[in-house]
């Protein structure tokens, strides 16, 4: 049975020393944050979730609601980010590489639907390349206020605070990030046209 509290009121009782109540955070925002971070750090992914997720438990007993709950974990996972990178001295940004997936043993498997055929899983595959390729293309904070929208559903006011830039750069980046995402899916498709 799932939660229907909201995410503030899970962390408000998480903080009052409700373990379920962190357990329900961690299944609806675990996901979301590993690939945020996966598509930041990729070699790093790991440690920083972890380190994330930590920051979060030690900083329950003084949580006090001052914005949404996602706004509060991508602010925390912004600035272990931001840590990370002048920890190792560099302020770019490698996705993870999806293209060293292994593939499953199909003849093992029974006949799968027309779109789960090899075809129709190598199309997807190809796309999800080519927007990975795209989305790496993109420059760092663009990259990260598309992610932040993409993967919480975060608004502009939500991303401009976890980010720390003010609303309309926010908005400016997430334009660009579209229009460079428009123009490179664009022009891939020219090239195998």
């Amino acid at each position: 049975m799932s939660d229907h509290r909201t995410d503030e009121s899970l962390m408000l009782a998480y903080r009052d020393g409700d373990a379920a109540a962190f357990a329900a955070l961690y299944g609806r925002w675990r996901g979301r944050l590993y690939r945020y971070l996966a598509h930041q750090a990729r070699d790093s992914a790991d440690e920083l979730f972890q380190d994330v997720w930590l920051r979060v438990v030690n900083a329950r007993a003084h949580y006090e609601v001052a914005a949404k709950f996602s706004t509060w974990l991508f602010r925390i996972a912004h600035n272990r980010l931001v840590d990370h990178y002048r920890e190792r001295g560099r302020s770019t940004v490698k996705f993870a590489d999806t293209r060293e997936a292994e593939v499953d043993d199909a003849a093992a498997d029974p006949p799968a639907p027309a779109w789960e055929t090899p075809p129709a899983m190598l199309d997807r595959r190809q796309a999800a390349e080519r927007i990975l390729d795209c989305l790496e293309a993109l420059p760092p904070p663009q990259r990260e206020v598309f992610l932040m929208a993409e993967e919480s559903g975060m608004s502009l006011e939500e991303i401009a605070n976890a980010s720390g830039v003010g609303r309309e750069t926010a908005k400016s980046r997430l334009r660009y990030a579209l229009a460079r995402l428009r123009r490179c899916l664009g022009d891939l498709r020219e090239q195998e046209g």
